[in-house]
Parts: C-alpha cells; structure tokens; sequence
C-alpha cells in the first residue's frame, strides 16, 4: 500500500491542490486565522505554510499525499490541548515550509464488540467517547481532567497520557490505522486496527470511515492488545526503586502508542472499561507521612486498587480556587462539552486583541469578573484548607468501601496532624473539579499579572514508587525567583505536576535547567505524562523510537529537542 514519490512542487502549486482537495475554506493562510492552531495551549508558537482541515479520512491521506511529494513538513493536530508545544511549530529555524494537518473536522466513534472496545477516528475526543459509552453504562480510559479542555483519543494516545485513574496506567494501544514516511521517502499505510477493511489506501479508509465492516470482520484472536493490562500490578508494587510510569519507558512504546506525531493517526481500537458506584474520601494533613501510609495501605492492601487518589497542596488549592474558577464554573454548569468552543472563541478574541500589542486582555476581563464572585467549593473543602497544608482526594469502588472506611476511621484516630471526611455525591464531583481547573490556574495567574510574572515553568514528574520524601525542597536561591509554586497530581502513581510562577527578570529556561539536575539526583523520571513536546530532551531509546518511527523527518520535527533537519540532518 506504497503511494508513489512524486515530483516536489511549488508553494503556489500545493495551495491550489490543498485547495482542490479540502476545499479552499479549509485550507487557511491568514496569519490571525492561523493562529489558535499554530500556537501551543501553554507554550510553543512558529509559522507555517498553511493549516489544512480535512473533512474525511480519504481527504486527510489526500493532503498527506500532497504534502509529502512536495516535500514540506506535516504536524498532525488535534485538539491542541497539549501543555509541552508537542502538536504545534516551535520557532523559526525548521529547514522546510511545515503543512499543519487539524483533523478536529474527523470525528467518529464507532462501538465493536458490543460497546467493549471502541474504535476512534483522529477528530474524536474523550468528552465525545464519555458520552458514547454513558448509555452502555462503560467509559474511556479517561473521564476528567484533560477531557475537560476537549482532549482527543488519539492525541492521548500518541503522548501515552496518563489519566487519574489508577486502574488503567497510560494511554495505550497495539492496535491502530496510521501512515509513515519509508527511509526512501515512499508514504506507505499501515492497517494494524485488527479490522478487514479492503486492500487499497482509499478502500480502507472509505468503508472505515463509513463503519462499512461486519462483527465478523473485527479479529479478536489476535495478541494484540487494546489498553494497558500490565499497570494494576505495576503500580500496586509499592516497594519498587523505579517509577510507575513515564513517557520514555521502553515497555509502553509501541507504533502509535507513545509516537508523539511522528506517525500519522487515521484511527486507534481502544478498551473501555465498566463504571462503577463509587465513594469519594477528602483527606487532609500537616504532615506528608499521612498522606504516604494512606497510598501505600491502600495500593497494596485493598483488594482491589483505588479508583483514583488526587494530590493538592494548599497554594495550588488557593490558586485553583480564584484563577480556575471560570473552569470550573463552565463545566459545572454547562458540561464539558462546552469548554472546547469557549477556549477557541477566547483564542480568536485574544488573537484580534494582540495585533494591536494588547496581551491577554480576555485574560483579564474573566478574572476582574471572577473577582467579584463568591467562593464555588464546598464548605468542608475550605474548610480544610484553612486546617491542612495537604489535601488528597480518594475515590473507590463501593465494593472496597468498608475496608477504606475502617483503614482511615483507624489511621486517622491515632494521628492528631491529619483528618478526613467522607463526600456526599456533589462534594466528590466538585472536589475532583476543582483538581483539575488547578491545571490551567498558572496560565491565568500569569496573564492577569504579567507585570510580576516572567513566565510558567511547568514541570510533571515521576518519582520512584518507593519513595516517602515526595515533598520538595528547593535551595532558597532559587525559592527567591519564584512567586508560587504550583504542586498536585496523580498521588497514587506517584506523578506530580509542579508549575512555577517565576519572578519577573528571572530566565525560566535556565530555572528548568537547574530542575532537572535536582529531578536526576532524586532519581526521577519526567516527563510523566504529557511528553516531551518542545520543552523536554528525550531520553536516546525515546529518540531512538522517534528515528525508526519517521526515519526521513518529515512529521513534528524538533520533537525532544531532536533534529529539525531532513534525514534528522545526519544526526546520529
């Protein structure tokens, strides 16, 4: 399934056949049309040729096609929910023009094997595949957190992103439909979905994305696997001298899975998993051991692992609470559904704003008006956070209730530094809410201040499953360049997201340098979960990876600080 080398052609040229393909309306040029695309959700920015919307699978190899003959660049983009620059150009020093491909306009969820597995085209996204599932009473492998912000399936994929449920692990796949670049330069598609779809390029992607295929057609014999099965015991390992999980583990690298764009994705066969009645637990403490004996009885010790276990330290607390509030309020109110629409009209109106040298005036027009609102969290949860520097949030299935209710009403009897209650329906639902309208509460804080603040540096990392001093210390010279510091994360996984709001005159690059030295002397991993985009090295097996993936480096180059070169520019 070889498409032939053709002849590269002018810029002109592939316009006007870019053009003939998607129509011209999708094929945008225009600098401030361009620029929600072109522009990382937290970082990242750089031109491009033009940014292409297919509106079918056979449009998006079409435009591949194009692309590739002519010998330009091709970024594959979702949602550009992304917090590392992965799905977006960084800078201008890239030797080739870059086609940027937004495969938004492909959506499609189709349920196999009566609603066990799913298979999802490239527009597909995680708050579209929640609510599939919902009637069937199953759900993705994640249901919040980056879901909130219109995440897509195969975006998770590519990043093996994490999630906060503890049962699952990573992001992950064997079984996937994608396109890759030979070392000749030939475009070749690849069909490992375990699904008889045709021969052809064209026949495959038609009936795929018409769900022309009989149950008699999808493989099920077949080793292949559809989620990670490995991780439930992986993590309950408590006592392990290694990490969970990270984006650079070997194990978890596999064609799609962990590709980070260096693939091109018509679609992926996926898990999904029954939902569950469960109960959440609201925990806090002044004293981090606490928090330790709880994840480390209740990993190894229930007998089945916890749901989810969430970690928030009081500043990130604080600043969720006043700089996520409009987050958190929209998806209280109107659903998740709603949030990706919101972030592309704030896009546009930031965009229109900007060519006039005004910087983050939506920013701050929301938060003037979340000002003047009252506090949107439950009484007990601030309560809480006036008594406790460390709050956690558990949630178990009902069928391991009792013995978690009779391990904290015990543990938390004998210690005087901690507490815990047990939520009713809307305080679970609004606590996890609020855990992850944390994750965009720097961008805010940066842009209602940009006076103060010289930028966010944002950091997740893995420690060690073994390791009781989580808590970090920095040297104070460095505490002295930071406003805030931003800490919370997938406790039970022992994945930790660190944002810090650097001081204003302090060089962010150079702050992030010096981490790094102290992440490698406390033996962590990072990036955890959202890969290395532009703002991490990858690791030589994760580069490696990427090499044999896209040997000719023609998708997201740069990636890890890789080559931007063709050929990786002899690179080794």
């Amino acid at each position: 399934m070889n498409a032939a080398v053709a002849t590269p052609v002018t810029r002109d040229a592939l316009l006007a056949q870019m053009r003939q393909i998607v129509g011209s309306s999708h094929v945008l040029t225009d600098e401030q049309a361009t620029r929600r695309f072109r522009k990382g959700h937290r970082t990242g920015e750089g031109n491009v040729l033009a940014v292409v919307r297919p509106g079918s699978l056979l449009e998006q190899w079409r435009i591949l096609q194009a692309a590739v003959a002519a010998d330009r660049i091709v970024i594959m983009q979702a949602a550009n929910t992304g917090l590392t620059g992965g799905s977006t150009p960084d800078g201008a020093d890239y030797d080739r023009e870059i086609v940027l491909i937004s495969t938004l306009r492909i959506t499609g969820v189709q349920l196999i094997n009566d609603g066990q597995q799913v298979v999802c085209l490239p527009g597909a996204t995680l708050d579209r595949l929640e609510q599939a599932l919902a009637p069937l009473n199953r759900e993705p492998h994640s249901v919040i957190g980056s879901s909130c912000i219109g995440a897509s399936v195969l975006g998770g994929i590519c990043n093996n992103s994490g999630g906060a449920l503890v049962r699952r692990g990573p992001a992950y796949t064997e079984l996937a439909l994608y396109a890759q670049v030979k070392d000749d330069g030939s475009l070749q598609l690849v069909n490992h979905l375990g699904i008889e779809l045709g021969n052809t390029p064209e026949e495959i992607l038609t009936r795929l994305q018409n769900g022309d295929y009989t149950p008699q057609q999808v493989r099920n014999e077949d080793t292949a696997k559809a989620s990670d099965a490995r991780y439930g015991e992986h993590v309950r390992d408590v006592d392990a001298d290694t990490p969970a999980r990270f984006n650079a583990d070997p194990s978890r690298l596999f064609e799609a899975s962990g590709s980070a764009g260096k693939l091109c994705l018509f679609a992926v066969r996926l898990d999904t998993f029954a939902k569950e009645p469960s109960t959440v637990f609201y925990i806090g403490s002044n004293d981090p051991h606490d928090l330790t004996e709880v994840r480390r009885h209740l990993l190894a010790k229930l007998p089945r692992l916890p749901i989810a276990g969430e970690y928030i330290h009081r500043t990130a607390f604080d600043i969720g609470e006043k700089y996520g509030k409009d987050t958190f309020l929209v998806i209280d109110k109107f659903g998740t559904a709603k949030v990706p629409a919101a972030f592309a009209m704030k896009s546009r109106v930031d965009g229109f704003f900007e060519r006039f040298g005004l910087r983050g005036v939506t920013d701050k027009v929301i938060q003037a008006l979340m000002n003047m609102l009252p506090s949107h969290l439950p009484t007990r949860m601030r309560e809480y956070r006036d008594r406790f520097e460390h709050h956690l949030l558990v949630r178990v299935s009902n069928d391991t209730l009792e013995q978690t209710r009779a391990f904290l009403h015990g543990y938390f009897n004998s210690t005087a530094s901690g507490a815990y209650f047990e939520c009713d329906a809307e305080e679970g639902r609004k606590a996890f809410l609020h855990r992850f309208a944390i994750a965009g509460a720097a961008i805010r804080y940066r842009e209602a201040h940009r006076s103060r603040v010289e930028d966010i540096l944002a950091l997740d990392i893995a420690l060690r499953r073994n390791d009781r001093d989580w808590v970090e210390t920095l040297p104070q010279e460095m505490q002295e360049r930071i406003i805030h510091k931003l800490y919370y994360g997938h406790f039970f996984c022992h994945v930790f997201h660190q944002d810090y709001i650097v001081r204003k005159g302090n060089d962010p690059i150079a702050m992030e340098h010096a981490m790094w030295k102290l992440l490698d002397e406390r033996r962590a991993e990072y990036p955890a979960e959202h890969n290395v985009g532009h703002l991490y090295v990858a690791k030589p097996e994760l580069a490696g990876f990427y090499r044999e993936l896209d040997p000719t480096n023609t998708f997201n180059p740069g990636i890890g600080h890789t080559s931007k070169k063709k050929h990786w520019g002899g690179c080794c």
